[in-house]
């Protein structure tokens, strides 16, 4: 479980019983995962009220996950004859360009839908989630920050979301009950060019968060040799290191101080799954110099996860030096595309949904 999700859920457990957060650790020492799953089911019961909820959070938190697909796996039932109601949720939504990318998709494969922007802080998720269910919503997408929160309150997770520890789209199954899944391991996959080999290539990824989670899961699976991590903070990403080497025990994992980077001419690939760069954050700066840039070989692939602006400054500075580049766009397109997969099981036209997205940035 995410290092300030936990201690924030421990601070609020250990308030409501009355005692200190290091007595409550104390206690449940050596059956953390059994406390805290019976913790949350006790919770979803008094909030759901009486309606009934199965709870099966994924394998990173408690144990083996009950689905095991290999990348997308449509799960519409035929006979389903509620209405197309899809969302978004998370915190904030100001800019989230979902609800165009979605339509389009829907208009493409001529199905009459509806998509909202449904604005989730944490605090509020459980509400959020007994709201969909009870108004008859197909699915939802997810966005930060509730993208491993969402976890608990599903009953299957796919194997890219339990990997990458994060869920970004839900099903809403016709019993209400909810099926997750990653398609953000999906969408960056689908965005790298076929005629791009990662297999035993060399990967720099710059961060540890989400992003670089999902990033992390996809090259893997593509069979990269190595992946090094650059990051702020070593000793947080402690945690990362030792669950990515036991997940995919063919593939180097290192991690370097993203302020050290001098040198990149080891790398095929260098992925920025760091903010810097997006519109309204950093967004007139590169995570990495000028001069580092361009140790790079030149066959090299520069990819940048960040969609809004088109081009960030990395991209820029990639292009300017002839690199070869992948932007956010394509990947936050294909990852809508395997939602409207899972949801509909059928295949959206990309290029629709891309045009929708740039006319409205």
């Amino acid at each position: 479980m995410n290092p300030e999700l936990y201690e924030r859920y421990m601070a609020k457990k250990a308030k409501k019983m009355g005692i200190s957060v290091e007595e409550l650790k104390a206690r449940q020492e050596g059956e953390k995962p059994q406390y805290v799953q019976q913790t949350i089911q006790g919770q979803l019961q008094s909030a759901m009220q009486e309606e009934t909820v199965k709870t099966e959070v994924p394998s990173y938190i408690f144990g083996p996950s009950r689905t095991e697909q290999s990348d997308v796996q449509s799960t519409p039932i035929i006979n389903d004859t509620r209405e197309n109601k899809f969302g978004l949720i998370g915190y904030p939504l100001g800019h989230s360009l979902s609800k165009v990318i979605h339509e389009a998709g829907f208009k493409s494969l001529g199905i009459n839908a509806d998509y909202e922007l449904l604005e989730t802080s944490p605090d509020s998720l459980v509400d959020r989630i007994k709201y969909l269910k009870a108004n008859g919503y197909k699915g939802f997408n997810v966005t930060i920050p509730l993208k491993l929160p969402v976890s608990l309150f599903v009953n299957e997770v796919d194997r890219n979301a339990d990997i990458s520890r994060a869920v970004n789209t839900i099903y809403i199954d016709a019993d209400k009950s909810l099926k997750a899944y990653n398609t953000d391991v999906t969408g960056f996959k689908r965005a790298i060019p076929k005629d791009i080999n990662m297999q035993s290539m060399t990967v720099a990824i710059l961060g540890t968060g989400g992003a670089a989670h999902a990033a992390c899961t996809a090259l893997c699976e593509l069979k990269v040799k190595q992946i090094d991590f650059f990051t702020r903070n070593i000793p947080n990403s402690i945690e990362l290191m030792n669950y990515v080497r036991r997940q995919f025990q063919n593939v180097t994992f290192n991690v370097y101080q993203i302020e050290n980077i001098r040198n990149l001419s080891a790398y095929d690939m260098l992925v920025n799954a760091t903010p810097i760069g997006m519109l309204g954050k950093a967004g007139d700066m590169s995570p990495v110099e000028d001069e580092a840039l361009r140790t790079l070989r030149k066959d090299a692939v520069v990819y940048d996860v960040i969609y809004n602006p088109k081009k960030t400054v990395l991209i820029k500075m990639a292009q300017k030096l002839g690199l070869r580049t992948i932007t956010g766009l394509d990947m936050l397109i294909y990852q809508a595309v395997a939602a409207q997969e899972i949801w509909f099981g059928n295949t959206p036209d990309f290029k629709d949904m891309k045009i929708a997205a740039l006319e409205e940035m």
